[in-house]
């Protein structure tokens, strides 16, 4: 008996140091080959993730009442119709736009969308406010001025908030 157990602990040493080494090596290739994956994936996305940055702050540009209103001739338009114009513009942005979610924190996009709400609410708030007689262009003057006196726009907060994130991929 103390003769099978002179040959067994030995080889049971040998068969756990074994087992070991091959199990850190293999933890090791594994996590060289996660790294090289990720390293090769990021050259792919990097590229793209910057497009969806760049498509998402032009999102948060065209949807602001001075960019929206820059070609429009308010000449021959009602207020009414200025704000159906301004809400179906925003709403045709943002639904271009909605893929690029995937590559922008989940933080980033709550931004985005918080900003096309209150965006469509300040517009129709604006509207109902205005008196039935008015123009639009007396709608328009008001909606840019109120829109700028109320300190950082929500397009301005998450712009801030895109850029943030898109710096630490540079």
């Amino acid at each position: 008996m103390i003769e099978i157990l002179k040959y067994c602990i030995p080889a049971f040493c040998v068969l756990l140091a074994t087992w070991i080494v091959m199990h850190k090596f293999y933890k090791s290739e594994t996590e060289k080959r996660l790294w090289e994956l990720k390293r090769l994936s990021q050259k792919e996305i990097s590229p793209l993730r910057m497009r969806a940055y760049e498509r998402l702050a032009l999102l948060l540009e065209r949807t602001t009442p001075e960019h929206m209103l820059i070609d429009l001739n308010l000449a021959e338009m009602t207020p009414l119709q200025v704000q159906a114009h301004l809400l179906h513009t925003i709403r045709q942005e943002h639904e271009h736009n909605i893929s690029q979610q995937i590559y922008v924190s989940n933080e980033v996009w709550s931004m985005i969308e918080n900003a096309k709400q209150q965006t469509v609410a300040f517009v129709n708030s604006i509207a109902q406010q205005m008196p039935p007689e008015s123009s639009a262009l007396d709608y328009a003057k008001t909606l840019i001025t109120a829109y700028r006196t109320n300190g950082d726009t929500p397009n301005d907060i998450a712009l801030q908030a895109l850029r943030d994130e898109a710096k630490t991929l540079i």
